[in-house]
């Protein structure tokens, strides 16, 4: 489990919403990793892509191993590189443990998607269509470009907070630097598009893939909508791929040049064997949510959110927000020495305006507690510090307005963390991605409702099997839904 403190106690109402490192209860692995397609070809390794790679495993969860997906990318990936500009130089893919959709490379050819990526394709020619175009940053050299536009940036962002006090200036010119480089971004997308495409289709894998998936991550994102995560790992591909009408209409202009939209391998059947059983969404071993409710079965405690409030299981804490962003709570792990009482945590001076005559020990199912409250400039704060076997819990509350609501609570999710029975563990199983054989009488419908564990199931089906609005699913058609 993660046991960095907050680096600043200014920076507390930050970490709140904008929480990003290791999950509760990671235990580190070596990273399984997709083969590079050519034995006698290897990427280059620099410390400074170890230490990226590190950063990247660190953030989604670690690598996830699934050998049969790593032999259908790792075939796929030879086919592309054959049929690339650059067939001398070598890809590494690194399949990510998150249900996140995204996928991203590094200079060196380094390659990146989640699991959750995976899941969203529908066919072979759909992943192409994502591996091509990371593949195609790499060619171009988009991937150190960007490197040194960051590095720039980051020198402009210390000269001009370095050398100014005026809050608007320094604004101004982080705008003005974000905004070069996020244009920069466009452009670049659209070039490893036409790329991209071009390689998939010498490569003999349907073009159209990729307008298809752009299209499907659309669906996924607006299906999203309104469920705002408050975890860098959950930003999808959109957000650092964005993917505009425009976008889709250059990529089925593309398409065109290469062939016509029958043709073109897709090799679903083969797409769809490689996925099947895939986990899907949040991994119970490093801790998920249901609803209200925070389950760790590895830990084996629980806890449960006041109603209004949505859950989120970020890298480093579990965030929680209420409807309107009037109350917040934060839920992490620390470092405190066994002798050290939980109330002299509090008020030792890792938090900012704690009211030391507010604290109070309390013993809450069993547990010791600790809470005070403390005030800032625009939130004020009430904090317990939770001792559970080795390890002490923080619970942090933010209300803009303290009142008898926000005390309550605060109060009855930290009386509701308790021990998970053993049926609760045997029973927290990952939810996961099983292809069937839809059956005379089957429909959308029918078919959505055998999933389970997900919001808007029959919206989520559609999605999941490339259907628009109206398509229906004719028998033996095979298709993936979401089980547990």
């Amino acid at each position: 489990m993660g046991r960095r403190l907050l680096a600043a106690p200014a920076l507390l109402c930050a970490a709140l919403t904008l929480s990003s490192c290791g999950n509760l209860g990671k235990i580190e692995t070596a990273a399984p990793t997709v083969p590079a397609p050519k034995p006698s070809r290897t990427v280059a390794q620099t410390p400074a892509s170890e230490r990226e790679h590190e950063r990247i495993l660190a953030s989604y969860g670690g690598a996830y191993d699934d050998p049969k997906l790593a032999t259908l990318i790792g075939k796929t990936v030879d086919r592309l590189v054959a049929a690339s500009d650059r067939p001398d130089q070598a890809y590494r893919v690194t399949i990510l443990n998150s249900g996140a959709v995204n996928a991203f490379a590094l200079p060196t050819g380094q390659l990146y998607v989640t699991r959750g990526l995976v899941a969203l394709a529908s066919d072979t020619s759909e992943l192409s269509s994502v591996l091509s175009h990371e593949m195609a940053h790499v060619i171009a050299k988009h991937a150190s470009i960007r490197e040194d536009q960051a590095r720039q940036a980051a020198v402009v962002t210390r000269v001009v907070t370095d050398m100014s006090n005026d809050p608007d200036l320094t604004a101004l010119a982080l705008a003005k630097t974000k905004l070069t480089m996020a244009s920069f971004s466009r452009q670049q997308e659209f070039e490893a598009d036409g790329i991209g495409v071009g390689i998939s289709a010498r490569a003999r894998f349907d073009p159209y893939g990729a307008a298809r998936f752009l299209a499907a991550m659309e669906r996924n994102a607006a299906l999203k909508a309104g469920k705002t995560s408050l975890d860098p790992r959950a930003q999808d591909f959109l957000s650092s791929h964005p993917a505009t009408p425009e976008r889709v209409q250059n990529a089925q202009a593309s398409a065109r040049q290469y062939t016509s939209p029958q043709s073109g391998e897709r090799d679903r059947e083969t797409y769809l064997a490689a996925i099947d059983n895939i986990v899907y969404g949040e991994d119970p071993s490093e801790g998920f949510v249901r609803g209200r409710r925070f389950l760790h079965p590895k830990l084996g405690f629980t806890f449960q959110a006041p109603e209004t409030f949505t859950l989120d299981n970020t890298a480093q804490a579990v965030i929680g927000v209420r409807e309107g962003g009037t109350q917040a709570m934060r839920f992490d792990v620390v470092r405190v020495p066994a002798e050290q009482s939980l109330a002299d945590y509090l008020n030792s001076g890792w938090m900012e305006g704690v009211d030391k005559g507010s604290t109070e020990d309390l013993m809450i199912n069993g547990f010791p507690v600790a809470s005070a409250s403390a005030n800032g400039d625009q939130w004020q704060f009430k904090v317990y510090a939770l001792r559970y076997g080795s390890d002490v819990y923080r619970f942090i509350f933010a209300a803009k307005q303290r009142n008898t609501e926000s005390e309550r609570n605060a109060r009855e999710t930290v009386n509701s963390f308790r021990r998970l029975t053993l049926e609760e563990i045997q029973a927290a199983r990952p939810l996961r991605i099983k292809v069937i054989t839809v059956q005379p009488g089957d429909t959308v419908e029918s078919l959505s409702h055998r999933m389970t564990g997900v919001d808007r199931p029959t919206e989520r089906f559609r999605i999941l099997n490339g259907l628009d609005q109206h398509a229906q699913v004719k028998p033996r058609d095979r298709v993936k839904i979401v089980v547990d």
